[in-house]
Order: structure tokens, then C-alpha cells, then sequence
């Protein structure tokens, strides 16, 4: 078994989702739910320059009257969604995207102000994370941030060293990723996460270190190490080449480096200073109860996940979002691709989620939300064979070599039925 089958992210991912015949209102979809400590979670589309490596949701080079058209559909669509749930409440809330900073200051307020004038949200209130990138965390952009009440920044740098990052076809040069990281700091936001890749062609275990203790030398609150994956119709996959696979033995000395240096490891990626551990709400934006805005946001019910179309290919982004802003508010009225999740999917959720955490999963907690003990719902016993599982009468956890291969194990993990969807979905 190939420890790097995939990234559980979420789940299901959205290529099971599909078009929801017929469209349910809001108003039906959220009828039952709690909503009185929602995520809220803005997106946006836009990146001044698209890595190899991304898969994500997003276009390059939009012109500004298409910024402007985005934040007037997300107007629409926030009005649609207050009229629809007038009585949600939001407990912490992040801004994704492609990369919200493409936006400029005067836009990004635009944003926020949109936000709390018609969802109510207080982002001074709440914990908030925003996604940066090195060449537009520019410090009028991030005086909006801090102004604001943004409590993370979160940065995607990838390697300290130009020639990994041109490998990862990210033009990027340190000195501009310096410049980025003292203006984060000079903000005053208060936890900074940086974001690694490993897996990077020509990359050694000497580069890795060096890249590792460039980022610790800004005492950042959070790191995430990402394994390297050359995914389809991406600038990495269109090129066709084989990749030197180390992957393992970075992340093992990565995980080392990082646990040395004083950290604690939240799960196979995160890695967090302890004394910075997030008080009241974790951060996590896959939790059920959240709701989405924006055309690749996902909104989340205990029994609905829902959101637009996906697609990666750039032809198939730019289509989807000009139709997007296009969209009457009444159009945002309703949900229209996405995945019900039945009473096992439910539970397989609840059980991915908590196994691929350090943490693991509570079997107390887990018998009380679900009436039977997880053990008998799943079997787990493949890993447990190859030793990758702790299991106790209160709690399931995976050792650090289960944790090694969580992009394995998650995979692994998925029902027949979001497996077939997923396979069958085409990819664009």
C-alpha cells in the first residue's frame, strides 16, 4: 500500500457531489439544524499565479470589474442566505480561497463589511483565519486584516530555497517571502501558520532541514507540512513526468525536526507550538454546521453537504465562475450540487475525522452520538495488523506510523458508494 493514496481533506470530497434533482430550498435543507455557533467560510477564487501542485478551485489574472462582479454575486448570495436562515449565528469563520489577498484593501473591506452588515457576522468577536501568499501580503492588505479582527494568517511558502520552489512551478523568490513574513509580523496578527511542501523534485533531506529552520526562525504558531502530489490537469501532472519519491523519509524527518524543536503534532500535516493551542474553537472549516459563500465554498448540514459546481481545468474555472456572477439572488435561494449523507456515511465521517487526529477517536463520545461502539461499525483491524493502531476502552488512536500513512488510511476508509462516485466523476 502506497502511503500517499490521497488527502483527506474532507469527506466526501466534491467530486461525489452531484446535481441535487430537484433543488431544495434553504429554508428545508437548514430546518432542524443547529445554528446558533456556525463556520463561516468566504471564498475566493482568485490567485495572482497558479502553482504546479494546485488543485484548488481557482483563476489567475481576474480583471477588477470581475472582482467587483464577484463581491456584488457574493451580496446576493449572503441576503439569500440570511432570508433563508435568519436565525444563524456564527462562532468562528475563515477566508479561503485561491488566495482572499488577491483582493486589494479597499476590496477585502468591501468583504468584510458585506459580511457583517447582512450575515451579522462579528468577526471581533470570533476566531477568524485568512489565507495569504508572499507576493500579496502587502502591508495595506494586512492592515485591513488585523484591523479587522483576523486571528490567523496563514501563508503558503512552500520551500525557502528558489530552485525547489521553481521545480514546484511556483516563481517565487525568498526575498519576497521574507519581506511577506515581516509584514505579517509587524500586523500583529497573532498566529501565523506557514505552510511546507516535501516531495519537491531535486529536494533533499539537507534542503528539507534548511527550509524547516528558515520557517522557525520566525517562531511561526503553526506549520503545515505538505507530501508533494502531482494531481490531474494540474501544471505538474500535465507534464508527465516521473517525480523521485521520498516522501516518507522527509516527513519522518520533518515530524523529527519539528517535535525537537518544541512543537506538538496535531495530525500527519499540523504542527503547533503548545503554549498556541486555540482556545474554545479549533480551527477546522470541515466541521458539520458550516455555512458556505462563494462559487467553490461548501456549506455543510449533518445531513447535506452542498455547494457549486468543481472543477480544476482553467476553461471550466473561468465558466463557472462568469456564470456565477451572473446568478439572480434568488438563484442563491437554493442548494444545487452536493452529497446526502445517510446514518453510516454520518458515522464513517465522525470516524475519519477524529482517527486522522493525534487525538484520535473518543469510543465514549462515539457510542453516544451514534448508539453502538465503533469497533462494530467499522473494522479496523487491517491497521491494527499492521501496526498502525492503538485501540483502548476509551479511545482509538493511530501511533506515529498510522499516522505516517494517514493519506492511506483515509482512502481506505470510504464507503463503496463515494468510492464509485468518485471514480465515475469527470474530471474537468
Amino acid at each position: 500500500m502506497t502511503p500517499y493514496e490521497g488527502y483527506v481533506y474532507a469527506y466526501p470530497h466534491k467530486t461525489a457531489y452531484r446535481p441535487l434533482e430537484p433543488r431544495p430550498p434553504l429554508r428545508e435543507v437548514w430546518a432542524g439544524e443547529r445554528t446558533e455557533a456556525l463556520f463561516l467560510y468566504l471564498h475566493i477564487p482568485f490567485c495572482e499565479m497558479r502553482c504546479g501542485f494546485c488543485n484548488l478551485f481557482t483563476r489567475t489574472g481576474a480583471p477588477e470589474h470581475l472582482v467587483a462582479a464577484y463581491l456584488d454575486a457574493l451580496e446576493r448570495q449572503a441576503s439569500a442566505i440570511r432570508e433563508a436562515i435568519p436565525e444563524a449565528r456564527f462562532a468562528t469563520a475563515a477566508i479561503g480561497g485561491g488566495t482572499p489577498t488577491y483582493l486589494s484593501a479597499a476590496e477585502l473591506t468591501s468583504l468584510f463589511d458585506l459580511a457583517e452588515r447582512i450575515l451579522g457576522a462579528d468577526f471581533q468577536a470570533i476566531p477568524l483565519g485568512v489565507e495569504t501568499s508572499p507576493a500579496t501580503a502587502t502591508p495595506d492588505r494586512l492592515a485591513v486584516l488585523a484591523s479587522r479582527g483576523v486571528t490567523r494568517l496563514s501563508i503558503g511558502v512552500q520551500s525557502f530555497i528558489d530552485a525547489e520552489a521553481r521545480a514546484a512551478v511556483r516563481p517565487q523568490r525568498r526575498a519576497e517571502v521574507e519581506r511577506a513574513l515581516a509584514a505579517i509580523r509587524a500586523s500583529g496578527v497573532p498566529t501565523l501558520n506557514m505552510d511546507l511542501i516535501y516531495g519537491i523534485d531535486g529536494q533533499t533531506e539537507t534542503s528539507w532541514r534548511y527550509s524547516l529552520d528558515a520557517a522557525l526562525a520566525w517562531q511561526p504558531e503553526e506549520l503545515y507540512l505538505y507530501p508533494l502530489y502531482v494531481r490531474p490537469l494540474t501544471g505538474l501532472g500535465l507534464r508527465r513526468r516521473d517525480w523521485d519519491d521520498q516522501r516518507l523519509a522527509l516527513y519522518r524527518a520533518g515530524r523529527d525536526h519539528l517535535l525537537a524543536a518544541g512543537y506538538e503534532q496535531v495530525s500527519m500535516r499540523m504542527f503547533r507550538l503548545p503554549a498556541d493551542a486555540p482556545a474554545g474553537v479549533e480551527y477546522c472549516c470541515q466541521r458539520d454546521g458550516m455555512i458556505g459563500l462563494g462559487c467553490g465554498a461548501r456549506s455543510y448540514t449533518s445531513r447535506l453537504h452542498y455547494s457549486f459546481e468543481y472543477a480544476v481545468a482553467v476553461r471550466h474555472v473561468r465558466a463557472i465562475i462568469d456564470d456565477y456572477v451572473r446568478l439572480p439572488q434568488e438563484s442563491f435561494a437554493h442548494a444545487n450540487v452536493g452529497f446526502e449523507l445517510d446514518g453510516p456515511e454520518r458515522r464513517r465521517r465522525h470516524l475519519l475525522q477524529s482517527l486522522l487526529q493525534v487525538e484520535g477517536l473518543d469510543r465514549p463520545a462515539y457510542k453516544e452520538r451514534f448508539g453502538a461502539d465503533v469497533l462494530d461499525d467499522f473494522d479496523l483491524s487491517g491497521f491494527a495488523d499492521r501496526a498502525w493502531l492503538e485501540s483502548a476502552a476509551e479511545r482509538i488512536r493511530l501511533n506515529p506510523e498510522g499516522l505516517a500513512h494517514s493519506d492511506a488510511i483515509g482512502p481506505a476508509l470510504f464507503s463503496a458508494r463515494v468510492r464509485e462516485l468518485m471514480d465515475s466523476y469527470d474530471q474537468r
